[in-house]
């Protein structure tokens, strides 16, 4: 399997990518970055450092500084800290440089190179893949399959406007494009996030390891697990958004249950803007779009966390 990982680098994106890297079955070609969790300035340095983990050699290309029309505003410090990766003091400086060319320009490059072969991996606002898409239509055609986490298929969101999910909330334009110009996507929404947390029971089970890896995590980890489990909404485990959307791409067999409906998103509404709105009745006449994954086996990405640690 040839991945393109489309990331804006917070602490579940790092755990994807890892994901990505430990299995035996996928060669990561690309890597490219977007304004998202924490700026473009910041999200190349922390793939970079996740990099360096594996000592993997994998080009990766800075993309959009901001979304195509909104401004910008991060995810805050006191999930993902300021620099994204939890402000662990054990964090090592990478000497690794991005290229030189945009992520958009990249992408259209590698779908022309592997026509047919590409499965891209959205983590963050799509806006690197929206202008992709802008600057070659038949680029969606090109890939063979686009999973993304974002979205919110019952209108439970996690922003501002609480119908919203953050990836789609941060760039709603380029989520609408994207979702237009596609067919053959994958999504995994905020409420599938939180139905299919990491049991604290099995999140401590897997950091109890020693090894480089389970460090990394736990370094980057420490801030959130705290507000997960100890704070005002305490969760019943560890959420894992981002690497739930790199399981069942990696594995699609993990994927028990999902629907295929046609999805777009709302640009205009005051309260809804950056809402994901799913045609459940076939009222709006358009064809079906997105394979809405709804239940995971927990078993097999409990063994891709395992595979990915140790």
């Amino acid at each position: 399997m040839r991945l393109v990982i489309d990331t804006d680098a917070g602490i579940d994106d790092a755990q994807a990518i890892m994901m990505a890297l430990a299995h035996s079955n996928a060669t990561v070609e690309a890597i490219t970055a977007v304004t998202g969790n924490v700026h473009l300035d910041q999200v190349v340095p922390n793939v970079c450092t996740v990099l360096d983990l594996f000592d993997a050699d994998i080009p990766v290309y800075p993309g959009a500084y901001r979304p195509l029309v909104a401004s910008w505003k991060p995810a805050g410090a006191h999930i993902h800290g300021e620099d994204g990766l939890g402000d662990w003091p054990g964090r090592k400086p990478s000497a690794r440089k991005p290229e030189c060319t945009a992520a958009a320009a990249a992408l259209v490059e590698l779908a022309n190179r592997y026509p047919g072969e590409l499965t891209l991996v959205a983590l963050g606002p799509m806006t690197n893949i929206a202008l992709a898409t802008r600057l070659d239509p038949t680029f969606p055609q090109k890939i063979r399959q686009l999973t993304f986490m974002g979205g919110a298929i019952a209108a439970r969101g996690n922003t501002e406007n609480v119908t919203a999910e953050f990836n789609i909330y941060c760039d709603p334009e380029a989520a609408f494009i994207v979702l237009d110009a596609f067919s053959n996507i994958r999504m995994v929404s905020w409420e599938t996030t939180l139905a299919h947390p990491l049991p604290w029971s099995i999140y401590d089970d897997l950091l109890a390891t020693t090894t480089d890896r389970s460090t990394f995590c736990a370094g980057i980890g420490a801030t959130l697990v705290r507000l997960l489990r100890d704070g005002a909404e305490q969760y019943d485990g560890f959420l894992i958004p981002d690497p739930l959307a790199m399981a069942i791409t990696l594995e699609p067999g993990l994927i028990r249950e999902s629907e295929t409906r046609y999805v777009t998103v709302e640009l205009h509404g005051s309260l809804t803007r950056g809402q994901t709105v799913i045609d459940y009745g076939k009222a709006t006449g358009k064809l079906p779009n997105v394979e809405i994954v709804t239940r995971i086996d927990m078993e097999g990405v409990y063994d891709l966390y395992r595979q990915m640690l140790c």
